[in-house]
């Protein structure tokens, strides 16, 4: 696909981002929610600080043509652009320990603020799973999204609003934590077979706290589901979704500018 650089256009570019354990990925969207250009990719490296984050980005957003703003999605709490927790970059290395050290270096981490002010542009960050709930919802009754990565990720919604972030994942799940337990590193562990019976299981004990109208699954293990046995009103959804919410989560957080003092427009 070509860049569609010179294209007229009836409202802002939106450069999509999506933190990811394993990659980070980015994408310019039209107004309509179009791709502007072809996605690209980066591997996310390990001790991931927040210094180390930021500078991939740059160079992740280098590839990208001009936008107008920009949609992060990121694998941890989010509360008002700071970081709150993050069980992936709290780790040295994907199923290591966290560790003390990068658990300091990432709490409370004004990641929205320090993105804005490198990129000079609006910008918006929230979790990812959010992110891709924007993207998939109905906008009725009670809807639930879990992503399936490095890590778990969950998002809420009543009648297409997005609820307080909450860290479902880290509940208690045979004898470790649903995060844990279904995450990347256990499937490496266990096989196929029996990671997908886990998070079956683990997806009854999310709509049993919950009790959704619709759970959609998302993030890039969802595809190594089947989706003839997930259950009913359950949806697997593309992992694309975790960049196409990049528009959605600007409608949802309005579209004033909160780039910090120090840097240009």
């Amino acid at each position: 696909m070509e860049h569609e650089e010179n294209a007229p256009m009836d409202g802002p570019r939106t450069l999509a981002i999506d933190i990811g354990g394993s990659g980070l990925k980015a994408i310019v969207l039209t107004p309509d929610g179009e791709m502007a250009s072809e996605r690209t990719r980066r591997e996310t490296p390990y001790p991931c600080t927040p210094p180390v984050l930021l500078e991939e980005l740059i160079a992740l957003v280098a590839t990208q043509p001009d936008h107008d703003r920009v949609s992060v999605g990121f694998p941890g709490a989010i509360r008002n652009g700071r970081v709150r927790e993050v069980p992936a970059f709290s780790r040295r290395g994907p199923g290591l320990p966290p560790d003390p050290e990068l658990v300091a270096m990432w709490t409370g981490f004004e990641l929205e603020s320090a993105l804005a002010e490198r990129f000079a542009k609006p910008t918006r960050v929230a979790n990812d799973a959010d992110v891709q709930g924007c993207a998939v919802i109905s906008g009725r009754g009670m809807e639930l999204v879990i992503t399936l990565g490095t890590g778990i990720g969950c998002a809420v919604f009543f009648d297409g609003r997005l609820l307080p972030h909450m860290e479902l994942s880290h509940g208690t799940f045979g004898g470790t934590s649903i995060e844990v337990a279904c995450g990347d590193n256990e499937r490496h562990k266990i096989g196929k077979e029996k990671w997908r019976e886990r998070v079956l299981e683990a997806l009854d004990a999310f709509e049993a706290m919950v009790l959704p109208d619709h759970l959609y699954i998302g993030g890039g293990n969802a595809k190594k589901l089947d989706p003839d046995t997930i259950g009913p009103n359950r949806t697997i959804v593309p992992n694309i979704s975790g960049l196409l919410g990049g528009i959605a989560l600007w409608e949802r957080t309005g579209d004033s500018e909160r780039v910090p003092t120090g840097a240009t427009s």
